[in-house]
């Protein structure tokens, strides 16, 4: 059977980092984020006996070491959960992102998700996407969060009835626009993720989340626009405080980075514009403000001499039932 998803990738509010299960992805705290649009992952999967083995190609390129063993933990939990037996013959999946990856704009949520969400169904999964996302999440737990969309919560746990995704109401879906400054820099998230409790940073911060979580749910559930993404931009201090001071001394922020961080501080404190910067881990940064003010605080970015995209808020992955849509 054939299947093809596709997924919106995060951008993280109160970001994890740290697991404390490298195998199933369990992270040491919970997490909450945004799903942006239309930047999008489009997936493929089809299981046949055609096939001499499973292959995995993104964007082109049959991936091989880690990258496989990613999308191969995500095909084994679906070949898990399923009763089907086709899904026991070799599968093909193709992945596609019309948006640039590793340069910190969330590509391995919506690649996992929108997997997770193709291989679930070519495998004949009936289940909500609560469910589907315990299985993004053995290949990212930002995906997870992708799978259900929009502003969602993954809650710690260690087993998949508590270690999931579940969304969040919330007004700001219609308010919020992101203004994305692209600073292309290649970046290593799951190496930062495995040395992140040798941080001395990282009790500090394990100490404080829980209330920022707490914060951020209560800022979305009133749509205060201000305080959820005041928080953000915290956060994604709070973050690279702890990176930075790993072993490795993960440093991702560039003088364009800095630039922006700069900007956006200036409209907020000389113009009274609702604008915050956040980042994940990489060098690019998500500005984000109001729909009245998009142009001009996309002006002020793209002045910092770098690309520019705005995007909105995207929904929970989906399956694509056009046979038009499929990618092979």
């Amino acid at each position: 059977m054939k299947a093809t998803a596709l997924a919106h990738p995060i951008q993280g509010l109160v970001k994890y980092h740290g697991m404390r299960d490298d195998i199933e992805r369990l992270p040491y705290h919970d997490s909450i984020s945004v799903c942006t649009a239309p930047s999008h992952t489009k997936t493929t999967a089809e299981f046949s006996a055609e096939y001499d083995e499973d292959t995995f190609v993104v964007d082109g390129e049959e991936l091989e070491g880690r990258g496989a063993e990613r999308v191969d933990a995500v095909l084994e939990k679906v070949r898990e959960k399923t009763d089907s037996d086709h899904a026991e013959q070799p599968v093909r999946l193709v992945s596609e992102n019309d948006f640039q990856t590793n340069v910190g704009l969330g590509s391995s949520s919506s690649g996992f998700a929108a997997a997770a969400m193709a291989l679930s169904e070519a495998a004949g999964i009936d289940a909500d996407r609560e469910e589907i996302s315990t299985i993004a999440r053995v290949g990212s737990a930002s995906a997870a969060r992708a799978v259900t969309g929009a502003f969602s919560q993954l809650y710690t746990g260690l087993n998949d009835e508590d270690c999931r995704s579940r969304r969040i109401e919330t007004g700001l879906e219609d308010d919020l626009t992101t203004v994305v400054g692209l600073v292309p820099y290649h970046k290593e998230t799951e190496d930062a993720h495995n040395e992140a409790a040798d941080s001395h940073m990282f009790q500090a911060r394990n100490a404080h989340i829980h209330g920022q979580i707490a914060e951020m749910r209560d800022a979305l559930r009133n749509d205060d626009f201000d305080a959820a993404f005041s928080l953000a931009e915290h956060d994604s201090l709070s973050l690279a405080a702890t990176t930075m001071t790993g072993p490795s001394g993960w440093v991702y922020w560039q003088p364009a980075t800095l630039e922006i961080f700069n900007r956006v501080r200036k409209l907020r404190q000389e113009e009274d514009i609702p604008v915050y910067f956040s980042t994940d881990t990489g060098a690019s940064v998500y500005v984000n403000t109001l729909e009245e003010h998009a142009d001009r605080v996309e002006s002020e970015v793209a002045d910092c001499g770098v690309e520019t995209m705005v995007w909105g808020v995207g929904g929970p992955a989906q399956i694509l039932e056009d046979d038009a849509e499929q990618l092979f």
